[in-house]
């Protein structure tokens, strides 16, 4: 499978400023032989703009939520339809943000994913502990309870219609990342949950690691045998830094 390097920019830069955000990572991409798979998540009113610079390139367009409904009286959400009409091919559920501040809840999160599917939009499943449930030594509880939970009847058919990111909260914006150890031992436990979920289909689910990931952490976390990419915050917000990120996943891709 290929290496993925997914941008998830958060309520950050207007449209226009996301147009050249986008305009300047796909310069630098043609540079990059080979590359690996990106995948870039602008804010919803950028989606179009977005769009705009990447229709027809190798540079995918993801959003970063969505409601588990396809249309009807719900004031300020959207549906897969207008994400697919936006030209979005994936889209990022049940990130830790939506769950600690948002409030969302695994079930809730089970029926956006449930509905991503149906839909022809590759969800990426994001799951996690905090700091104190891993002191507490409840690492693999959380994570199998969000995957049990935000899983429950999914049912894709190919590997490439799904995703999932192990994002520790405790290393989400706070510039400490897990040991390539802690990160690969995680994604093991993954790995083989959904394997009792999909069989030998999920040898190919591509599982990304995320949190506070940059260009000197990338390297030697790709190094793992169970780590399939990257879902990058701060450091997808520039050019500069997260084309090293790509140049690190081509580089781990083709080795």
């Amino acid at each position: 499978m290929s290496i993925l390097i997914a941008g998830n920019w958060k309520m950050n830069m207007t449209p226009a400023e996301s147009a050249v955000l986008a305009r300047e990572i796909l310069s630098g991409m043609a540079s990059i032989e080979k590359c690996c798979d990106v995948l870039v998540c602008p804010s919803h009113v950028a989606l179009t703009s977005v769009r705009s610079v990447v229709d027809g390139s190798a540079l995918q367009l993801g959003a970063q939520n969505m409601y588990c409904e396809p249309k009807g009286a719900f004031t300020g959400e959207i549906s897969p339809g207008m994400l697919l009409a936006s030209g979005c091919s994936h889209v990022i559920l049940g990130h830790s943000e939506r769950r600690h501040v948002l409030n969302e809840s695994d079930e809730f999160i089970n029926k956006k994913m449930k509905l991503a599917l149906q839909s022809n939009l590759v969800p990426i499943i994001c799951v996690g502990e905090t700091i104190s449930e891993r002191n507490d030594g409840l690492t693999v509880d959380i994570i199998k309870r969000q995957l049990e939970l935000g899983l429950k009847d999914c049912r894709p058919e190919r590997a490439d219609d799904l995703a999932v990111a192990y994002e520790p909260v405790w290393a989400i914006g706070t510039g400490k990342t897990a040991s390539p150890d802690q990160a690969q031992q995680v994604h093991v436990y993954i790995r083989e949950q959904l394997r009792s979920y999909y069989g030998k289909t999920a040898m190919s689910i591509r599982i990304l690691y995320g949190g506070s990931v940059n260009a000197d952490t990338i390297d030697s976390l790709l190094m793992q045998p169970d780590i399939d990419g990257a879902l990058v915050g701060g450091a997808s917000l520039k050019a500069v830094p997260f084309l090293a990120l790509i140049r690190a996943g081509t580089k781990a891709n083709n080795t």
